[in-house]
């Protein structure tokens, strides 16, 4: 008996990564319950799913509101079935010094960006314990593990997030479930968040590192969606990142320091009137592709290695065994 396409949620489904991975599942034929607050988006990502032979249920809704994120899923079992992955991608930023960030932006931020991921998570394990199955996918960052000057909020998010997930694996080990939740480290991504995310610089914001395609992260987080990793590290920044500040914590504040302001803001300068989404969505549909094409990165080949690790050592172990053979022969015949 064929195996049924999956049923899927995706938050922050209409547009930059996540409307990426909308595309992603669509390719797998999924029934795909689409979040975001932008209504035209959401609309465009439902055609998108449709076209590719997939199901589609939009829901506008603000994760931060936990209240709504359950009915979300509760609409979800209801009109799609039961949710077997649920991919938390959904954030805000504010991209400004600590001290300029208001008290509230600053807890906006953090709601969306972390309580948004946790919100879901509840929602999705809510329904998938009791059935003792399901893959939760966190969309983590190079900046759960390094800080960056202007990204205070978001880096202390995504730090939360990392933490968080560590928490719940331990206790759903401890529970024997079998739900699994895996968290996937984005290095900078070509998304149009560099277009809306809010700002007091004087120039355009921009990745601080040259940004990958979003079908990279995709990619990525459609692996662990179908895989028990616990992590998945996406590119050589991101590798980067993770490692040098185990290694080298202090000097890279002071390097940070020195280049994370303007290596965070391109030429142009900030068009007034720009609109944010930090509040409120900005209507019309984005995509999923930012300003950054000619730069951004399509392929990563550390992915590459991390997805086929398996296929590595066991290569790696035939070629050492057949330099083994023949060295055998050669010293057999001298």
């Amino acid at each position: 008996m064929a195996k049924r396409p999956p049923i899927v949620v995706v938050t922050g489904a209409s547009a930059g990564v996540g409307r990426a991975v909308v595309r992603r599942f669509a390719q797998d034929k999924a029934s795909i319950g689409l979040i975001a607050r932008g209504e035209d988006g959401l609309r465009a990502a439902a055609r998108e799913v449709q076209a590719a032979g997939g199901r589609s249920l939009s829901i506008s809704c603000d994760v931060s509101d936990h209240a709504a994120v359950d009915a979300a899923a509760e609409r979800v079992e209801n009109e799609l079935g039961p949710i077997d992955i649920w991919i938390n991608v959904a954030f805000a930023g504010v991209m400004a010094r600590f001290v300029d960030i208001s008290p509230e932006d600053y807890a906006r931020v953090t709601d969306v960006t972390y309580h948004g991921q946790i919100n879901g998570t509840r929602a999705a394990l809510k329904r998938m314990m009791p059935r003792n199955r399901g893959h939760i996918v966190l969309t983590g960052s190079a900046l759960a593990y390094r800080g960056i000057p202007l990204q205070s909020a978001y880096c202390g998010a995504k730090h939360a997030i990392q933490g968080f997930q560590d928490s719940l694996r331990a206790e759903l080990f401890h529970a024997r479930s079998r739900v699994h939740i895996a968290m996937v480290q984005l290095p900078g991504v070509n998304t149009p968040q560099f277009d809306w995310i809010k700002t007091d610089l004087p120039c355009k914001p921009k990745p601080a590192s040259p940004p990958y395609q979003p079908e990279v992260a995709a990619e990525a987080i459609h692996y662990a969606a179908h895989h028990r990793r616990k992590q998945i590290l996406v590119g050589f920044p991101t590798v980067e990142a993770v490692y040098g500040d185990m290694l080298a914590s202090p000097l890279l504040d002071r390097y940070l320091g020195r280049t994370g302001f303007s290596g965070q803001q391109d030429d142009q300068p900030v068009e007034p009137g720009r609109r944010d989404n930090l509040w409120e969505s900005v209507p019309g549909d984005h995509g999923a592709h930012g300003r950054f094409g000619a730069e951004a990165r399509r392929w990563s080949p550390q992915l590459w290695a991390t997805t086929h690790r398996g296929w590595i050592a066991g290569t790696g172990v035939a070629v050492a065994g057949l330099a083994g053979l023949a060295l055998g022969r050669r010293v057999r015949r001298a």
